[in-house]
């Protein structure tokens, strides 16, 4: 690699040059807000940014300030957020509101430490809050950007690892152009999404073509190195639609786990050798304590999480006997399919929910 004393100037001219020229049209890039900017954040991880924008507009419409946020009810976060997934950053969001509310009279920190000790608030989105919303001079790196820096100094080493992940923070900082923090972190961010995208890049277009190590080489394509993925396991799931006097159980997840405060229909994984009828009989006498008689199949979803797949196997069930306890979840309830819109479902239990709401029209169900 070059020295690299003689790039950032050369580096930061071109982007910046090529940002005011071809910046995105964002919903969050048109305020200073910093509420508004940790949620954007805190939404854009993981997620692409097509999916967020109408997520981002009815979030705040419903939770407009920190105080709105911190005063909501945790179901009423998950229902706005149903559909976005991991769900965790929306119960981190709930957390830190009510931090921020108690802690910090409703202010978001300006103070990286403060910024820390929030749940669900990294390095990065540490890095995004102080450059954007206050001016500090903070490097962002996320995903994006440490394929660009890879492949513009030609960095042939896992970015995941800790050296190449201390190395890659020291570029970002270097890289920095004083007072421009949030304007040069946002071209970074668009570089990454437009042009130096994974796979092959488009060096054509590039601001950076000619100062761009990787290139140059004849690398591009192949950096950032890519980690080893390790085949995903595989569960069977069988889930009932317990049906009782024209209404249908529902429970919700416990703390802490997978998914933790959504509802879904009840069951569980199915043990090894064991039927698929047996397994939601066990499982619900296990969650709930209730009796039930396994009726008709009525769909089964493939449905893939980041660390494993599962196939589920939903039955329509016929109440039989017992008292319904939270044994096994967190709450449950007799709810009227016309109700089930109230609740927060995770993603998979929704192709369940749509192959019950064909088979029993919602007129049909009271």
């Amino acid at each position: 690699m070059p020295k690299f004393s003689i790039r950032p100037l050369a580096i930061t001219q071109e982007l910046l040059s090529w940002y005011k020229r071809f910046q995105r049209e964002l919903p969050w890039r048109k305020t200073k807000d910093p509420y508004k900017i940790w949620i954007s954040e805190i939404m854009l991880q993981q997620t692409q940014v097509e999916t967020v924008k109408p997520y981002y507009g009815r979030f705040l419409k419903k939770f407009p300030t920190v105080k709105k946020l911190a005063n909501a009810p945790l179901d009423e976060v998950l229902k706005v957020w149903e559909g976005l997934g991991y769900y965790a950053r929306a119960r981190h969001l709930h957390q830190a509101a009510q931090g921020i509310l108690s802690e910090h009279q409703g202010k978001i920190p300006c103070n990286r430490a403060e910024l820390l000790r929030l749940p669900g608030i990294g390095r990065y989105t540490v890095g995004a809050i102080l450059s954007i919303a206050y001016g500090q001079d903070e490097p962002a790196l996320d995903g994006n950007l440490q394929r660009v820096l890879c492949r513009l100094f030609n960095i042939d080493k896992d970015p995941k690892l800790g050296v190449t992940q201390k190395k890659l923070w020291q570029l970002a900082r270097d890289l920095l152009p004083l007072g421009q923090a949030g304007l040069f972190n946002q071209a970074l961010m668009d570089l990454g999404a437009t042009i130096c995208i994974p796979g092959e890049p488009r060096c054509l277009i590039c601001p950076l073509m000619h100062l761009c190590e990787a290139r140059r080489v004849g690398r591009q394509s192949l950096l950032p190195v890519k980690s080893i993925k390790r085949s995903l396991p595989h569960y069977d799931v069988a889930v009932g639609i317990v049906h009782k006097s024209g209404k249908i159980l529902i429970t919700r997840r416990p703390e802490k786990g997978l998914l933790w405060g959504l509802w879904e229909f009840p069951g569980g994984k199915r043990k090894i050798k064991e039927s698929l009828k047996v397994c939601v009989k066990r499982e619900i006498k296990e969650e709930v304590g209730i009796e039930i008689e396994v009726e008709a199949p009525l769909v089964i979803v493939r449905h893939a999480y980041s660390h494993f797949r599962v196939t589920l196997h939903a039955f329509h069930c016929r109440f039989v006997k017992g008292r319904a306890r939270a044994l096994g979840c967190s709450d449950w309830a007799w709810i009227d399919l016309s109700e089930i819109d109230q609740y927060a479902f995770p993603s998979a239990n929704h192709k369940i929910l749509a192959a019950l709401q064909k088979a029993i029209p919602k007129s049909a169900s009271g």
